[in-house]
């Protein structure tokens, strides 16, 4: 990697076991603790053992977990079971449902298995907490991160990597490094109808660094919850600019509120007050002015 974003590995090297799917090359968990000389490193989703070989062939103290070991990342805490602060908390979660680890690839089919969530929301979700118990078991100093892929499912892509850093503090967002892939199960099939855009080739590493100073769990998320609540406001402030674009820059309320249902129906299925949040919106931003005849138009 030298100082570089990207990382390429045609070859998993020598450790964990090749049968493994998903597994990660050894030589992605070397170049990150060459780069950030952990003295304590946790894997609490370490499949088959991969990062804890490297770790300790390289003289770190490693500490492995995963679920089908014991260890439930949604249900235990990383830092009471460690019993200390990590230097270095590195996950390699599920993509989703690509591949279904629990009652496959071992055991028997287990409720908390990230790979057997019903949908990709309860996905996002438990991998977002997943990640703050990862927080939580990292010292002041010290970095916390996923590798993960992105997915393209019945026509959709979704970004699970884009979603973490949205949900998590953004203050604390380290570094993104595109690792690429190869060997995928995907390069050995041949498919009737491609997609427009190419197949997907690369996998993130998403690092964060907990401060030095750090906050307590609920001061973490309240900035979180204030950090979400000023997307969303931006959000509503970037619809209803479009819909005044829309409407020449100049329109009476009641149109507006017409313009905004139409164009932005499967947010306000989600808020019941919508006409409120469009009066809000118009009047504490100063992209709006208000004109004669409980007009509104975009300010100059």
């Amino acid at each position: 990697m030298s100082n570089s974003s990207i990382m390429s590995f045609p070859d998993r090297g020598p450790w964990g076991k090749s049968s493994w799917r998903g597994n990660c090359s050894g030589h992605v968990y070397a170049e990150l603790f060459k780069h950030l000389k952990p003295k304590t490193f946790v894997d609490p989703m370490m499949g088959s053992g991969t990062s804890i070989e490297v770790a300790k062939e390289m003289g770190i103290e490693a500490y492995g977990l995963d679920l089908h070991a014991g260890f439930n990342i949604l249900r235990d805490s990383i830092l009471e079971r460690v019993g200390k602060e990590s230097d270095l908390v590195v996950s390699h979660p599920p993509y989703g449902d690509m591949i279904t680890y629990s009652g496959n690839v071992w055991g028997s089919a287990h409720k908390d298995d990230l790979s057997r969530c019903e949908s990709v929301e309860e996905f996002h979700e438990k991998l977002h907490a997943a990640i703050l118990n990862q927080r939580e078991a990292t010292r002041g100093g010290g970095h916390y991160g996923i590798i993960i892929g992105d997915q393209r499912k019945n026509g959709r892509y979704i970004s699970f990597q884009a979603e973490q850093i949205a949900r998590m503090p953004a203050a604390e967002l380290a570094g993104v490094i595109i690792k690429a892939q190869h060997n995928c199960v995907s390069d050995r099939n041949t498919y009737s109808k491609f997609p427009k855009l190419p197949f997907i080739t690369h996998e993130y590493i998403v690092m964060w660094c907990k401060p030095k100073v750090i906050m307590g769990f609920l001061d973490v998320l309240a900035d979180m919850a204030h950090q979400q609540h000023a997307r969303l406001v931006s959000t509503w402030k970037v619809i209803v600019r479009n819909v005044m674009i829309e409407l020449g820059g100049q329109a009476k309320l009641q149109d507006i509120y017409a313009a905004v249902e139409k164009k932005a129906s499967s947010k306000l299925a989600s808020n019941k007050n919508w006409q409120a949040k469009v009066r809000q919106t118009l009047q504490i931003n100063k992209d709006f002015s208000s004109v004669n005849d409980g007009g509104w138009a975009l300010a100059v």
